[in-house]
């Protein structure tokens, strides 16, 4: 409610200060700073303690000169909801991430990979509960957002391992009062089904995808890394006839030869942005980003998938690094010539190559067979 006649009792006024407009409240004092240039009001509320001492506590109020934000300001310090009344949140996310973080017999003993990875999953935590205390979430809550994300299995399960590493670490390395860990007891989706390289038909669809998905997925299936990776490539990676990728674990990075194919879309592109796949000028499009633009065209394309005897819902973007390792295995690269592409490990290679021998050699163990 706003000052009213009765409220306003006067404005005075003398040759050393200026104008003061005095409103009438129960806890609302004046007060003239010693070096200020106007009055301030405070909401003071005294009382004696059990010793007989008088004590008062002021809170100024920042009125800004209009009656209506000095009302709003003082019945706020009345009901005890002004911010200075607020005690900050004790045992936060952020507080336990930055705990985690600043620990060297934690950092001491995790790769540059799983730190890259951890601190992904830390962020998105801290996007929207940095000040929210760890205590006040519910088991409820992690089991709905893991639910939510049923369409990502892995990001989901990756969801519930950040939680519990932060929730277990504060409560056993920093004594935290904090009760039982939510994330525990949230069944994982587990490990999914292994990635389908594409085939021949869904890479001639591209054509119609929209310009991020083809693109991310020329940039994928060319270099052969992971599209997390791929889909944020600066521009400057790419140099002629090399273009500087990441490693299998992103904590390295080093230079291969770039396809020809890849060198004549990335020089088609408008110049200007640092990513290939550009938000902005200074900002790249998220996988999250493209990964749904993908799932997006890979639903219009059910009728042709048909025509092929197949489901297009079979295969991610991921398929099209597993497309990229079969081909140069069948391509008859050894497997350190693939491992010097994609950047994967030695047994990673040695399952592509399995798959690519078997098919060559049921090549010629057909023809073979058939040649008398």
């Amino acid at each position: 409610m706003g000052p009213s006649e009765s409220q306003t009792v006067m404005i005075i006024s003398n040759s050393k200060k200026p104008k003061k407009l005095r409103i009438h409240r129960e806890r609302l004092k004046w007060v003239w700073p010693r070096n200020g240039s106007e009055w301030a009001p405070y909401h003071r509320v005294t009382w004696t303690d059990g010793s007989g001492k008088r004590k008062e506590r002021n809170i100024k109020l920042n009125w800004e000169g209009d009656p209506r934000k000095l009302d709003d300001e003082y019945w706020a310090a009345e009901a005890g909801r002004h911010p200075t009344q607020r005690k900050p949140p004790k045992h936060t996310w952020a507080e336990c991430i930055r705990e985690w973080r600043s620990d060297a017999r934690i950092q001491m003993k995790l790769s540059a990979g799983t730190k890259k990875s951890d601190n992904r999953e830390f962020e998105k935590i801290l996007e929207k509960n940095a000040d929210k205390p760890m205590s006040s979430t519910p088991r409820a809550a992690i089991r709905k957002k893991h639910n939510n994300m049923s369409s990502t299995p892995r990001a989901a399960d990756w969801m519930l391992q950040a939680v519990s590493i932060l929730w277990n670490y504060a409560k056993e390395k920093l004594d935290w009062p904090l009760g039982d860990n939510p994330a525990q007891g949230v069944d994982k989706f587990g490990a999914q089904r292994a990635s389908l390289a594409w085939p021949d038909w869904l890479l001639e669809e591209l054509t119609s995808a929209p310009d991020e998905v083809r693109i991310g997925a020329e940039l994928i299936r060319g270099t052969g890394q992971k599209p997390s990776a791929a889909v944020r490539m600066l521009r400057s990676a790419f140099n002629g006839e090399w273009v500087t990728v990441e490693d299998e674990k992103g904590d390295k990075n080093f230079e291969i030869y770039c396809p020809s194919r890849l060198r004549i879309l990335i020089d088609q592109l408008e110049t200007g942005p640092r990513h290939v796949l550009a938000k902005s000028e200074s900002s790249p499009f998220s996988y999250n980003d493209i990964e749904k633009s993908f799932r997006a065209w890979r639903a219009t394309l059910s009728s042709v998938a048909k025509e092929n005897d197949d489901d297009a819902k079979r295969y991610s973007l991921h398929g099209l690094r597993k497309r990229a390792c079969v081909e140069l295995a069948e391509a008859g690269c050894s497997d350190a010539e693939i491992q010097a592409v994609t950047g994967q490990s030695l047994e990673t290679v040695a399952k592509y190559r399995v798959e690519a021998n078997r098919k060559a050699m049921s090549r010629t163990a057909q023809m073979r067979r058939f040649a008398n």
